[in-house]
């Protein structure tokens, strides 16, 4: 059962050939190589990029000041020639945004953002606090090396408007069912490191899907209990498990994960290839799907743009 949110969703306007796209560096510096060839990437779906005065800023592990960052990120939402927002890089430091984020003029524009890692605190944010549906997908600099299927579904998300279906046919369902709810999630580290703070996350009536690298099974499982403890999966309709890659074996994630949500009395899929992996699709995040954990698949109910239907660039 999808629970009624306190407002309506907000859903960015579907991009066009033409439109203007912003890049911002909201977490860690990025490699200039990397970042140029993803930037051919996006332009060659036929919008035009727009890079910021500021945009290679440095501030040790991060890309310039926390207040610089925001800076760049409002005046990109403020401006109403830039339809959409696309970040370079994850890393680190996104969630130092959140104090200095102008969340009224972010929910007056609704435009796309698209960003997943430690991106992840900026799209429940802005979902939290401007009901900005968003988007998780890849980052500028992991586009040139991303396999023609993670580009195809960007633009598909963003652009085509139609709702989005994800067959896992390699997936296993850890526990059966099917619900509906709101797509939400992203890296389970960013997420569990916003308990406690003003953005804390809670799920009821979403499905929720998770993703991480680098993590072994017993920091997934603390990671996993304490969000558990803290009452943020009170009344969450699904849960589906992307890539857990470069830690321990997938198969003993996928215990910790199906020990952990055993008697809970909701679907869960692991195996959807999505997060820190080349194929990396773009998932909506903000707005209704279905989640059928037996038959392996994830269906969105509508786009999570809004405008007329589009087509390939």
């Amino acid at each position: 059962m999808i629970r009624p949110a306190q407002e309506p969703v907000r859903l960015p306007g579907r991009l066009r050939p033409g439109d203007r796209v912003g890049i911002v560096a909201p977490a860690s510096p990025f490699d200039l190589d990397s970042f140029r060839e993803g930037v051919a990437v996006i332009e060659s779906m036929g919008v035009r990029t727009v890079l910021p005065d500021g945009l290679y800023h440095r501030k040790g592990y991060l890309a310039g000041s926390d207040r610089h960052r925001a800076g760049l990120l409002n005046s990109f939402f403020r401006d109403p020639a830039v339809r959409a927002v696309f970040c370079a890089r994850g890393g680190f430091g996104s969630m130092k945004l959140l104090p200095h984020l102008d969340y009224p003029s972010i929910a007056r524009d609704p435009k796309v953002f698209v960003g997943f890692s430690d991106i992840s605190a900026l799209l429940w944010a802005l979902y939290r606090e401007c009901r900005l549906a968003t988007f998780h997908g890849p980052v500028v600099t992991s586009l040139k090396k991303a396999f023609p299927g993670a580009r195809t579904s960007l633009w598909a998300a963003v652009g085509e408007g139609r709702p989005l279906r994800f067959s896992v046919p390699d997936g296993i369902p850890l526990c059966p069912g099917i619900a509906s709810g709101i797509m939400a999630g992203g890296n389970l580290s960013t997420l569990c490191h916003l308990l406690g703070t003003p953005f804390s996350p809670t799920f009821d009536g979403h499905i929720l899907f998770l993703e991480d690298r680098g993590e072994r099974c017993y920091r997934i499982d603390r990671m996993l209990f304490q969000m558990k403890l803290s009452g943020c999966f009170r009344g969450m309709a699904g849960l589906i498990l992307g890539g857990f890659t470069e830690g321990d074996p997938r198969d003993r994630v996928h215990r910790v994960v199906a020990e952990l949500f055993r008697n809970q009395g909701i679907p869960v899929l692991a195996g959807l290839d999505a997060g820190h992996v080349p194929d990396n699709p773009t998932l909506p995040l903000g707005i209704p799907a279905t989640l059928d954990a037996e038959g392996r698949c994830l269906q969105y109910h509508g786009a999570g743009t809004a405008g007329p239907l589009g087509g390939s660039a």
